[in-house]
């Protein structure tokens, strides 16, 4: 069968108007919906946000505020839980010791300020657990993945880490004095066992 040259314009004609027609559908960029809060008269209360669900717990712990000391009593389960948490979550950055040279900084990451300077040093425990809800810096806020009392058990856990790192032997225990002088001089033997 063969076309005519008069009848092509008129089935151009016709797939343009098809092709017009299908433009002009809601898309993504402009569907119909509710904003937030917006009056919706066809919605139960008229309003488009929903009533929570009776016993929904909020997502973090905003709704309880942090505590602006220790809430728990330290002692040596606290440290060790702090210990772990951190290896979990700070040694990334921060390595084992807290001078800032972890496996994230030797890649490529920027470096975090060492524990061991004299301005963190000084900090209260306070300010460590609001870096580690809120973030600073490059560094990512942990609110929404660091329970608030592991937060304070971490900060327990810096501050001993400090502490292991600015220790004089005069700070020492007696007992503790005459084991690491023991250690430096190579006798591994304990008081007691001679």
């Amino acid at each position: 069968m063969r076309y005519r040259h008069d009848e092509w314009p008129s089935a151009l004609a016709i797939v343009i108007g098809v092709l017009l027609v299908g433009c002009d559908q809601p898309s993504m960029e402009r569907q119909p919906k509710y904003e937030t809060f917006e009056a919706a008269p066809g919605w139960p209360h008229g309003q488009s946000a929903r009533e929570p669900v009776p016993g929904t717990i909020a997502h973090d712990d905003t709704l309880k505020p942090i505590p602006d000391t220790q809430p728990q009593e330290l002692d040596a389960a606290l440290l060790d839980r702090g210990q772990q948490r951190y290896d979990i979550f700070c040694s990334p950055c921060h390595d084992r010791t807290g001078h800032g040279n972890g496996m994230v900084v030797q890649r490529g990451f920027p470096a975090p300020p060492t524990f061991h300077s004299e301005r963190l040093r000084n900090a209260p425990l306070q300010h460590v657990v609001d870096v580690i809800t809120n973030g600073f810096g490059v560094m990512y806020p942990y609110r929404d993945r660091v329970p608030v009392e592991d937060r304070w058990a971490i900060a327990a856990y810096i501050q001993a880490l400090q502490l292991s790192q600015h220790t004089s032997v005069d700070d020492l225990p007696p007992a503790q004095r005459s084991e690491l002088e023991r250690a430096s001089t190579g006798d591994t033997r304990r008081e007691g066992n001679q």
